[in-house]
This record gives C-alpha cells, structure tokens and sequence, in this order.
C-alpha cells in the first residue's frame, strides 16, 4: 500500500489552515467519538508542516472538544459537547463589531423557529408550562429597566423559551442573547411591559394558538428595531 498523497499547505496562518484540514479529515473519513485521529508524525508527513504547527492545530480542536489528546491513547475522536463550548459564542459576538440589525435577524430567527417546538413539547411535557410561568413572571421590582437585574430576568425567560424547544443545539446559540443585551443595553429604558408579554405567550404557546405567539414574539423584538439607531 504506498503512501497517503501529501497535501502541502501554503497559507499564512498555518495552524489554522491545518485545523481546517483536519475537519476535512474526519468528515470525509466519517469518524465517530472514539475512532483514533491521525498520528501527530502522519500530520507532518501527509500536509508538510511542522510538529509545532500540528500541536497548535490539534490543542485548538482539543480545546474545542472535536478530539481528545491523551499521552496513552493518542488523538480520538471525541463526543462534542455543545455547552463546552456555548459560552464563548456571547463572548465572540460582544467582542465582534456586528452590525445591530443583524444581531436582531438572528435572534428573531432563533427564537421565532423555536416556537413551534416548543409548543409541542409543552403538550407533551406538563412541568413545562409552569416552569415558562414562573420564568416570565420572575421580573424585578419597577426601576431602571436597563440594569443588570432586568437584562438578567429577559436572558433567563428568552433562553428558557428556546430551551423548552428541546432542541439543545438551538439552544446553545442563544448565548448570542448576551451580546445582545450588551448591544443594546442604552435602548432598554422603556421595556417595562416585558413580563407582561412574556406571560402572553406562555399562555398563547399553552393554547395551541402559534399564529399569536409567534406575532407576540416578533411585535415584542421590533421595539429593539425601532431604538437600534
């Protein structure tokens, strides 16, 4: 059997470009959690770089739980955990300099398309409406919307809305809800009638009435677009 063609690798960031391959790699290879990865020497040898640029490259999937590096069993595929790596999507979009429009469509989308989801969990799952309740009507006393108390109160009923969805991926991305209250944090000195409409569409959601639901979602997101400015 001759060897694995090599695949040189011309850019500027190198570990970067490896990282990309190595993806590659175990798509076309479908490897599932516990395969073993290639060996580090089989990385210098198939895409012509280093030992350091391979160590960069397979400690960034490390990091990001695609693979586990152990001294005994070498690089394996590992079980990816959404959450591991869930908290540094807020942090990425805060640090980011993305457009406030585009931030809006995002959640809209998310939040939006869970809904149906999420109402038919809570016919199947009676705890659920209570929980939702019990999160929409856990606003703090009257006082300045825009503090961190208020902000706290909507990210926890909002990312409890998509996680009743049971659609765990979709609900790692509402880490995105950090960024932006964080964007919008200056715009928020009015939203006094959130728990209100939070309580809406519990009840709209707990009826079967999507249609109103999701209406209540969308009119309750464009007070955001009428202050982005």
């Amino acid at each position: 059997m001759g060897a694995a063609p090599r695949h040189k690798i011309r850019r500027r960031r190198l570990s970067e470009e490896l990282t990309a391959q190595l993806r590659k790699y175990i798509i076309d290879h479908d490897l599932k959690p516990g395969d073993p990865l290639l060996t580090e020497r089989e990385m210098v040898e198939r895409f012509g770089v280093s030992h350091t640029v391979v160590r960069e490259a397979t400690k960034a999937l490390d990091f990001l739980g695609i693979i586990d590096a152990t001294p005994r069993r070498g690089m394996v595929l590992d079980k990816f955990d959404f959450d591991r790596v869930s908290d540094y999507f807020g942090f990425h979009f805060a640090l980011s300099d993305y457009p406030k429009d585009k931030l809006l469509k995002s959640r809209a989308v998310i939040e939006a398309g869970a809904l149906p989801y999420t109402m038919e969990e809570m016919k199947r799952n009676p705890t659920l409406y209570p929980r939702l309740r019990d999160l929409a009507e856990a606003a703090p006393e009257r006082g300045d919307a825009a503090d961190q108390r208020w902000i706290e109160y909507d990210i926890a009923f909002h990312r409890g809305l998509v996680a009743a969805s049971d659609l765990t991926p979709l609900a790692s991305f509402c880490d995105l809800l950090q960024a932006f209250f964080h964007k919008f944090r200056p715009v928020m000195g009015s939203v006094r009638g959130d728990s209100e409409t939070h309580c809406r569409i519990v009840e709209e959601l707990r009826a079967g009435h999507l249609e109103a639901a999701t209406e209540l979602l969308r009119s309750h997101l464009s007070f955001y677009e009428r202050g982005k400015q």
